[in-house]
């Protein structure tokens, strides 16, 4: 007796272009994870799926839905489109001042996120002051780490509690996040600082939400209104 293939040459080879596609991806899945030094369960941990699930899709014996890629590339700090691009996996990657995320800031004062996933130990922003722009009009505070601040260029006054300081450019000082602070540009120029904060304050919710940022006007930086300052 004569066995009948119901597949068609076509189904055939369109199932061998989604095998060999569902095996690059797996592949490339693992490359970023590996290169990114994170485990199946941290990766797993990071985009609410498992394990289990995770080697299955290396292997290239499941797929994934697009909201699922999505949550994978964010983890890895990629794009959907590196996981399928054919390219050599990198493990960095520049962070043009064009593609900065800006964070919802005070008036005449820009701040944007330097620090990328999947870095999760630290982050490190630039803050851009206008001539007499400030972080709000009364100090703030962001949870309980250490917090590092660098003049870049210009002259501000720090407020730490009680404390009053003027740093210009190349000072730096150290303290709690926990400490109420405020910043203000005094000189006469637009002022630029650095914050380097570890660990993080920020929840990777509220960085997803952040949006890249506006080419500046020379001079001054433009605000984001509407909104408060949260470091």
């Amino acid at each position: 007796m004569k066995l009948i293939d119901d597949q068609s040459p076509a189904d055939g080879a369109t199932s061998r272009t989604e095998a060999r596609r569902s095996t690059m991806l797996g592949d490339r899945v693992k490359a970023f994870r590996t290169a990114r030094r994170l485990t199946l369960r941290q990766l797993g941990d990071l985009t609410s799926t498992t394990a289990s699930f995770l080697s299955q899709l290396e292997r290239g014996l499941s797929g994934a839905n697009t909201s699922t890629l999505m949550s994978i590339a964010n983890a890895l700090g990629i794009s959907v489109a590196d996981l399928f691009e054919d390219s050599e996996v990198s493990t960095h990657k520049v962070l043009t001042r064009a593609e900065r995320p800006a964070l919802p800031v005070s008036e005449g004062y820009r701040k944007t996120l330097l620090s990328r996933r999947p870095i999760h130990d630290v982050e490190v922003y630039s803050g851009e002051f206008a001539v007499g722009g400030s972080t709000g009009d009364l100090p703030y505070t962001h949870g309980n780490a250490h917090e590092m601040f660098l003049v870049l260029r210009g002259k501000l006054q720090l407020t730490l509690g009680d404390e009053t300081f003027i740093l210009e450019e190349g000072d730096s000082i150290e303290y709690a996040t926990s400490t109420p602070h405020k910043t203000v540009n005094v000189g006469n120029v637009p002022a630029e600082v650095l914050w380097i904060i570890a660990p993080p304050t920020s929840g990777a919710v509220e960085l997803d939400e952040y949006v890249p940022r506006k080419k500046l006007a020379p001079g001054t930086p433009k605000p984001n209104s509407g909104s408060s300052e949260t470091e």
